[in-house]
């Protein structure tokens, strides 16, 4: 039986925001519940926040007997008590430094900075592996879902070919809000802020993709075993949806969503963010507001998914914290060792989207006389697409119609070739959009 002390882990928290304050009240509040459940105390025994001095969070006067509150961050990585640093401060820099000196003094990190992992984690991976120690960071994709942990554990025998995923919440609020409610883009977008899903300064982290693409660079590492970074995934935002596409998607069968999407293409990976149209009847199309879910495919599993709140303090705390208790169980301080270690042991290519299949639904605006539709089915015949399926859906006074088209599978490069070649004919007035159609089957 251990000692006392043993059974006491000693937790440094960098970051006191929105996260950092649910976390610290989450482990005060269920401690007596986490220790019966472990075996173990966890013990926050100091904050570190730049910012510490303006934070008007009420426990600090409560815990300012029992806790350190300060703002040198170097108080708690130069800590020879400390097991566990807690970073939430967000951002590669400064969360890079500290997260890379605390492994390399010996500490277990937690983290829920998908910016960090996607852009850093191999570096940092490889100083918990020298310093005998891990990196956890389940809250940094899916706010409270339990997705990474599962990827490294249960289904860790599997081979998982596809991973498909929605894990934004700010643009799967604003198309929902769009489809059922019938706002704008801008009004949808307007709406999400005032509500606190989007930023109000600067949105576009997350409507042009930037968000989901960490998350998928995150979710593909695991998955396929093969480091994947930010750099590496294509992305394209929902900006350009409007809602005469979400209604043609409607009439056609299809919701849109913003998918993040990871396949395995045998000796190389695609990762893929861009808005998708997806059927009605595929149970990632019922996913709406500010849920996030996780679809993935495994060959003995077969088909998984993760669902939930995908992001705030709640949730994101509860990642967190769990993430600190599998520290804390497997936590010896005479012998220290990784709890799940880097899982990207083959190094595969990066498939660029070009070359990948995809169906579209194709938007285009054209003068309404004779001969149109075939000079477009010629242009997309030179180019080896194939339409499945056409509608006319509207007339404009200016004597402009609007066609959608459904095209079967075509490479992406050829799909685009035909886009730019049509939109030069002189029967077309515009083409309003492009966006891919995913049948997940």
């Amino acid at each position: 039986m251990k000692n006392s002390n043993e059974n006491t882990i000693n937790i440094g928290l960098i970051g006191l925001g929105y996260i950092g304050t649910g976390v610290f009240k989450l482990i005060e509040s269920q401690k007596n519940y986490i220790t019966q459940k472990t075996g173990k105390v966890l013990r926050i025994i100091k904050v570190a926040d730049k910012e510490i001095a303006k934070r008007s969070v009420p426990f600090i006067e409560i815990y300012k007997d029992k806790v350190v509150f300060t703002d040198k961050v170097d108080e708690i990585i130069n800590d020879r008590e400390i097991d566990i640093v807690v970073e939430l401060v967000g951002g590669i820099e400064p969360a890079y430094d500290y997260v890379i000196r605390s492994l390399n003094k010996g500490k277990y990190v937690v983290t829920a900075n998908k910016d960090l992992i996607a852009n850093r984690g191999e570096s940092l991976f490889k100083a918990a592996e020298e310093n005998n120690v891990d990196i956890l960071f389940e809250a940094s994709v899916g706010g409270g879902i339990p997705i990474i942990g599962p990827m490294k554990t249960s289904l860790a025998a599997n081979n998982i070919n596809k991973i498909v995923g929605i894990v934004n919440g700010t643009t799967n609020y604003i198309l929902t809000r769009m489809q059922k409610d019938e706002l704008s883009f801008e009004d949808a977008l307007k709406t999400a802020q005032e509500l606190g899903f989007a930023e109000k300064v600067n949105p576009s982290a997350d409507i042009e993709g930037s968000d989901a693409a960490c998350k998928l660079a995150i979710l593909s590492s695991i998955a396929f075993n093969s480091r994947v970074t930010f750099k590496d995934v294509y992305k394209e935002g929902i900006k350009m949806v409007t809602l005469d596409d979400i209604r043609f998607a409607n009439d056609l069968g299809y919701t849109i969503k913003l998918l993040a999407i990871g396949s395995n293409e045998g000796n190389s990976v695609c990762a893929r963010v861009h808005p998708a149209l997806v059927p009605k009847d595929h149970i990632l199309s019922s996913i709406n507001y500010a849920n996030n879910a996780v679809y993935l495919y495994g060959n003995f599993v077969g088909e998984v998914m993760s669902y939930g709140l995908g992001a705030g303090d709640r949730p994101t705390a509860s990642s967190v914290v769990g993430d600190i208790i599998q520290v804390a169980k497997n936590l010896d301080r005479h012998r220290k060792k990784p709890v799940f270690g880097c899982t990207c042991f083959i190094q595969k290519e990066i498939k660029p989207i070009e070359e990948i299949n995809s169906k579209f639904y194709a938007l285009i605006e054209v003068k309404d006389q004779p001969g149109v539709l075939a000079k477009i089915a010629s242009v997309f015949g030179n180019h080896n697409v194939s339409i499945e399926s056409m509608i006319q859906k509207q007339t404009t006074e200016s004597g402009s119609a609007q066609i959608v088209f459904i095209t079967h599978r075509v490479l992406n490069k050829n799909m685009n070739k035909s886009v730019r070649e049509i939109s030069k004919l002189d029967v077309v007035s515009k083409v309003l959009n492009m966006i891919r159609v995913e049948d997940l089957d």
